[in-house]
């Protein structure tokens, strides 16, 4: 495998749909909470009408700043600390990481950001994949007999 001492790096905020086979990313230089809230924003604005969605994150800091800005049709819903197994998207990373990811050069943090959201765009376009490694029946939605 190609080795490069540099470093850059990006970070992809994502989220994703297990039921619909979705998801919707922004890739960000940095991780803050100002890029959270873009994110959280963007979210918004591709849940259906008349939907409510909740949204499964970890204890990152941008995560659960008091500064965040989230919409109403969004609701956070915090994971115990130390609980990745708990965390679907979790299974998401890792698939681009070791699918799309290892290996990769790139002369700039642009060229980064570029080949995240080429590998974004990738895994929509496999029809079945997010609903394959994110749909955890624990977290599938429930009839309640009355």
């Amino acid at each position: 495998m190609v080795k490069d001492q540099g470093y850059c790096s990006a970070y992809i905020f994502g989220a994703v749909c297990p039921k619909r086979d979705t998801g919707v990313a922004l890739v960000l230089q940095r991780a803050s909470t100002e890029g959270m809230n873009r994110f959280l924003e963007e979210l918004s604005s591709q849940v259906p009408p008349r939907t409510h969605a909740l949204v499964l994150i970890d204890n990152a800091g941008w995560h659960v700043s008091e500064d965040l800005e989230v919409p109403a049709n969004l609701t956070l819903v915090p994971l115990p600390p130390y609980s990745l197994e708990l965390n679907a998207i979790e299974r998401l990373w890792q698939y681009l990481r070791d699918r799309y990811l290892s290996g990769c050069l790139s002369r700039d943090v642009q060229d980064v950001i570029d080949e995240c959201c080429r590998v974004w765009n990738a895994l929509l376009a496999e029809e079945g994949r997010i609903q394959s490694l994110t749909n955890y029946d624990w977290a599938r939605p429930r009839q309640v007999k009355r």
